[in-house]
């Protein structure tokens, strides 16, 4: 153990309660990025390396009843990660170093990693405008992001365990972490201290505005939200708005309804397609929410649909072949109950539907998803793989966001409303989907947050199961 520890870091100290461990891991990064910000202002150079946690176990050491919440460390090791942004992470990782301690009963150590700490993620501000002259200048001084480093082996299940060497203790490492969260602020036009646990995605601006007049209302009534933020950081409290909201969106903005303890919802607009679907997931994966619901539009495949009926996921076929790569097709992406029976108790909530009702207005089935937006002209190509799949409609988005929930341990929902139906010749035109969205973009939206609410009042850790993990995990969650 001794050996794997010199090879990781420096300077460990143990820990048997976690508020000690928690302060001690922001003592050292707080060190860090202040080191860096004074040698940046000077014009000297400087290196900070980013807090490392580790964990190991002895063999003998592992108790033969624990039931930890996430997972089970079946065999002896040292596991370990680096970290970052503790004002982010805090009660993440308490509840992490929490269990491990309850379980294992054994101390966590926590001192300095040999992975230096990216000048541009600790203070982004600092290297905009930088010529090409300063950037080599930079290269000199300072440890700049390295891509050799920062990757997704570990959540792909392809680090593979050997002896003495050190295993995983989270799925990401602070370098990947890093990454995200500056591509988060680039992408969403709001920093990552907004995001909330609760996730809609969605692919209509009609929603964003619908969420808008929801989340103003909600901070105006006092309660459980206490400020809406929209892209640009503006922020709206009941005794007004701090910041203006920027004129020219993002790619793919976002909108945060905020509780005081992270638990609030937040939206994000992906716009159309696989590619922006997988983009903001990656991303969005490193802040550990603790689920996230497509809802968007879909062609309805069968005749017996209606415009404005819904369309509960529970299989997916992946022709948007974005996620190839990382996460192979012959990979089943099951449906997860919890959200399933969450939707469906939302959707009687809010329609004020029965469940006999609710079968004339929600189907469950198998939703197929390209990355053509036009699938409708290669009908005669599609025709058998449509109709062997069983699908019941097609969208550009949900089984990439799915597959991706899978891929990042991520609890993940779909809820899709027919706007056309091209195979029964009722085409998306502009006079038919103006009259639809008028009718049923608020309700369906509503459906979305009360799933949200009825999953937060069951508590979140019957989300978390052992359900998205496999026979060797890290015990993070």
């Amino acid at each position: 153990m001794e050996a794997l520890f010199e090879r990781v870091g420096t300077g460990f100290i143990p820990f048997d309660e976690t508020e000690g461990a928690l302060d001690r891991i922001a003592a050292l990064y707080h060190e860090g990025v202040e080191r860096l910000c004074k040698a940046f202002a000077s014009k000297s150079s400087a290196v900070s390396y980013y807090p490392y946690l580790a964990f190991p176990l002895a063999r003998g050491t592992i108790p033969p009843d624990i039931k930890p919440r996430f997972d089970v460390l079946l065999e002896p090791g040292f596991y370990g990660t680096t970290l970052t942004r503790p004002s982010l992470f805090h009660a993440y990782w308490r509840a992490q170093i929490e269990n491990l301690l309850k379980c294992y009963r054994q101390p966590v150590y926590v001192g300095l990693s040999r992975r230096p700490m990216p000048l541009s993620y600790v203070m982004e501000d600092a290297v905009t405008g930088l010529t090409e002259g300063d950037l080599r200048q930079l290269q000199n001084r300072f440890a700049l992001p390295d891509l050799h480093a920062t990757d997704d082996t570990i959540a792909n299940c392809e680090k593979l365990p050997a002896e003495n060497e050190p295993r995983p203790l989270a799925l990401f490492t602070a370098e990947r972490t890093d990454y995200s969260l500056a591509r988060l602020h680039h992408y969403t036009g709001t920093a990552p201290k907004h995001f909330q646990r609760f996730i809609l995605l969605t692919n209509y601006q009609r929603y964003v505005d619908g969420f808008r007049d929801y989340a103003r209302a909600q901070v105006d009534k006092g309660g459980e939200y206490d400020a809406f933020v929209e892209p640009g950081d503006a922020v709206y409290r009941a005794t007004g708005l701090t910041g203006e909201p920027v004129e020219n969106l993002p790619q793919m903005p976002a909108y945060h309804l905020r509780r005081p303890d992270g638990d609030g919802i937040t939206l994000v607009n992906i716009g159309v397609g696989p590619s922006n679907a997988k983009t903001i997931t990656d991303h969005l994966a490193v802040l550990r929410p603790h689920c996230w619901l497509m809802v968007g539009h879909c062609a309805g495949l069968r005749r017996t649909q209606l415009l404005g009926d819904y369309v509960l996921a529970h299989g997916y076929v992946r022709d948007d072949h974005v996620l190839d790569d990382d996460l192979p097709p012959w990979v089943p992406v099951p449906p997860i109950a919890e959200m399933q029976v969450a939707l469906q108790e939302a959707m009687e909530q809010v329609t004020g539907l029965d469940e006999r009702g609710i079968k004339t207005r929600l189907r469950t089935g198998t939703v197929m998803t390209t990355d053509n937006r036009n699938w409708e002209l290669r009908l005669n190509a599609l025709f058998t793989q449509i109709n062997m799949s069983r699908s019941i409609a097609v969208d550009m988005e949900s089984a990439t966001i799915a597959a991706n929930g899978f891929r990042f341990r991520v609890p993940y929902g779909t809820l899709l409303c027919v706007s056309d139906k091209p195979l029964h010749g009722e085409l998306k035109l502009r006079g038919m989907a103006n009259a639809f969205y008028r009718e049923r973009v608020s309700q369906h939206l509503m459906v979305g947050v009360e799933t949200m609410r009825l999953l937060r009042a069951r508590g979140v850790n019957s989300l978390h199961s052992r359900k998205l993990r496999g026979f060797d995990e890290p015990p993070f969650r």
